[in-house]
């Protein structure tokens, strides 16, 4: 797995196969997830330089492996974050599947491993176990999966997760195989994380209790004489202005009605999941203290399961807030934002050239006459760099 430079970051953003729009909580301004909205999305995120896309799974999204397959061949140098999911596929399979995926698109995939924090959802795709028990799945899963990936032929007999003679002939790209990204808030999930995982995921907490969370995940990954990295889950709305965005916040959940909200957190209290757990406590279902943090907004988990905080301000802020992360301990950060698309553009445009970014972007000249970007004015010259005054 490549080294991030200290005080450097990759940026990913996120492609919502689950469909999306202008709003939250209905379908006024909706956009379904299809292939060539999805395109669209991975393409612009692609030319802009972002460092790659987080596929989502679960049975309300489309499937992440055919998605990326689909798309992967458009695109250049993203990269494609795709679920593992332990449990509920061979571990052989999974493997050839990831080497397959990472030949076909020449070592650009990442492995997501989720382990599932929802009990209704995991039972009806045939997955009957409890919390605990699914991470000492996980735990197999990855220690065969890891062995098959590097090139070893496995017999394993665990107490989930039986194989003999497993092997993968056609190698993955990346040596060892695509990294592996992992979240998990409990002592079960951070076990596995310590020591198995290359990136630790968490959710977007308040800087206070990341730093709390990369302190003591790394602390456990160092008494079993291992490092990994930290990236981070959250959306972003940025504006040129912090007025703007914030109004921009409010317009997202403006058709958010006190009844979703309520159908919402009843079907999030089903969940065994610690950090969704954690990401309902940070608002409690109540609209009237959704700024949790300085710039960071809990809006987006009223009605959404997983991550549900948006750092919210004009590009200098949302820089710094980026900045106060990098300086935890984190050197990934997995965005999104509402539409994906105009989002994708807007965080790229006004906040990549403020932060300390790990990987090349898209340069922003020399496509038109040579000239800086923007429609030429009146048919005959370009616009120069310089902000205009209006003048009557």
């Amino acid at each position: 797995m490549s080294e991030v430079a200290a005080g450097k970051a990759n940026i990913l953003w996120f492609l919502p196969t689950h469909g999306e729009g202008r709003y939250l909580g209905t379908s006024i301004g909706a956009r379904a997830a299809d292939f060539h909205y999805l395109r669209q999305v991975a393409q612009a995120a692609d030319a802009l330089g972002y460092y790659g896309v987080l596929l989502p799974t679960g049975r309300s999204c489309e499937d992440s492996w055919v998605v990326a397959s689909a798309v992967a061949p458009f695109t250049e140098r993203l990269r494609y974050l795709v679920a593992a999911r332990p449990g509920l596929t061979s571990v052989a399979v999974a493997a050839r599947m990831a080497a397959t995926l990472d030949r076909i698109t020449n070592g650009r995939l990442l492995i997501n491993v989720v382990t599932g924090g929802d009990p209704v959802e995991n039972k009806g795709d045939g997955l009957f176990l409890g919390h605990n028990e699914r991470y000492e799945v996980t735990q197999e899963f990855l220690d065969i999966f890891k062995r098959l990936l590097a090139g070893e032929a496995v017999d394993y007999a665990g107490k989930h997760i039986t194989v003999e003679d497993a092997r993968v002939i056609f190698p993955p790209v990346q040596p060892g195989g695509p990294p592996l990204y992992f979240g998990g808030s409990s002592p079960a999930g951070i076990e596995v994380a310590a020591s198995t995982v290359d990136k630790y995921l968490t959710w977007g907490e308040p800087p206070a209790d990341v730093a709390k969370k990369v302190a003591h995940v790394r602390a456990a990954a160092e008494a079993k004489g291992r490092k990994l990295s930290f990236g981070i889950r959250l959306h972003v709305i940025v504006r040129e202005t912090s007025e703007e965005a914030w109004r921009a916040a409010d317009k997202l959940i403006s058709y958010v009605t006190d009844e979703t909200i309520e159908a919402a957190q009843k079907i999030f209290s089903r969940m065994d999941s610690v950090g969704q757990k954690r990401m309902v406590a940070l608002h409690g279902g109540r609209r009237d203290k959704l700024e949790i943090s300085p710039n960071l907004w809990a809006g987006v988990g009223l009605v959404r399961g997983g991550a549900g905080t948006a750092l919210v301000g004009d590009p200098e802020t949302v820089a710094a807030r980026i900045k106060e992360y990098i300086d935890i301990g984190i050197d990934t950060f997995i965005l999104s934002g509402y539409p994906h698309l105009e989002e994708a553009y807007r965080f790229a445009e006004l906040v990549f050239p403020l932060l300390p970014l790990a990987h090349a972007t898209q340069a922003h000249a020399g496509s038109v006459n040579t000239g800086p970007f923007g429609e030429t004015i009146a048919n005959d010259f370009r616009p120069d760099l310089q902000k205009q005054a209006s003048q009557s």
